[in-house]
């Protein structure tokens, strides 16, 4: 349409015409005189909307459901972050009740045998070439510990310190096939020597080839001089075999040690040698042997005369 006067006049005047029925429907309420025109409308426009809507209404689901699923998504990855939070706090109280179980023991055997201790953590493994069985410690000189210092742990010999420096220590392990301690059998007091043998039980040279072993025989360390490398009664293992070995003047018979040398975490590291040789005291006590089932009890059986 062009611009005229006469046009604009025209829309001045559907303007006015406009706001006339607007008023007359206020005014009119339930009775007013376009409701009939409205219900037709609504007829005749009602589908047009319908369908409009329907057209649309997958859209705005479209729009909702990528709006949904970013915030689904965040959820997730909130969730996936508290849950890895309660993880490694899990991890952490198990780690945490582990070591102070380990340190209880490792106090118990230190009060046994009048140790005086540094406690410290492995915190390496050596390497495996040479078959070296050797652990790093976070304790060192400045913590007084020296070369040639027994170490222990909860359960028994762990090795000896052979390198020190200022904050750590490296310990040979009992296992390793250089090392060597000698050792004292519980109640016969047979001296021998036990050398490691890596994976393998530890194998123990006695030096009488008459000695009375038997399995399930325990040993301890007989101890150094001034307790320098190994104080005594640190216990070692228990006897799993004895080799026969007729006409020979020692007798060799194989042990497996109390210590799991591939589980090391807390450990002992003996500054101070016990006043007195502990003897067997530090071992823990024997385990009860197993109770043999009852025999049966036997059913006296009658006959019944016949009268």
């Amino acid at each position: 349409m062009r611009d005229t006067r006469e046009s604009r006049l025209l829309l001045i005047l559907l303007v006015a015409i406009a706001f006339a029925l607007i008023t007359v429907d206020i005014r009119g309420g339930d009775d007013s005189p376009l409701n009939g025109a409205r219900d037709a409308a609504s007829t005749v426009l009602g589908p047009v909307e319908n369908g409009v809507a329907s057209a649309v209404n997958p859209v705005a689901d479209g729009i909702r459901a990528v709006r949904d699923a970013g915030s689904h998504q965040d959820r997730m990855r909130r969730l996936e972050r508290q849950n890895a939070v309660l993880k490694q706090r899990l991890a952490s109280s198990d780690m945490a009740g582990s070591r102070t179980r380990q340190l209880d023991s490792l106090l118990k055997t230190a009060g046994s045998g009048q140790y005086a201790i540094k406690a410290a953590q492995v915190i390496a493994i050596g390497a495996a070439q040479g078959f070296s069985w050797t652990i790093t410690i976070d304790a060192g000189t400045d913590d007084g510990v020296a070369r040639d210092m027994t170490v222990i742990n909860g359960a028994g010999l762990v090795g000896r310190v052979t390198t020190v420096g200022h904050t750590t220590a490296t310990v040979l392990l009992a296992s390793d096939p250089d090392f060597t301690v000698g050792t004292r059998m519980e109640g016969s007091d047979e001296i021998g020597f036990a050398t490691g043998q890596g994976t393998r039980p530890i194998k123990v040279q006695l030096l009488n080839g008459r000695a009375q072993v038997k399995k399930g025989d325990r040993l301890v360390t007989f101890g150094s001089q001034k307790g320098r490398p190994f104080v005594p009664g640190v216990p070692v293992g228990t006897v799993t075999e004895v080799e026969a070995t007729p006409g020979e003047l020692t007798k060799t018979v194989l042990v497996d040690p109390f210590v799991s040398f591939t589980k090391l975490d807390l450990v002992g590291v003996v500054v101070e040698e016990p006043r007195t040789d502990p003897r067997d005291t530090v071992l823990p006590p024997k385990p009860k042997p197993a109770a043999s089932p009852a025999a049966p009890k036997s059913v006296a059986t009658t006959t019944r005369k016949k009268g």
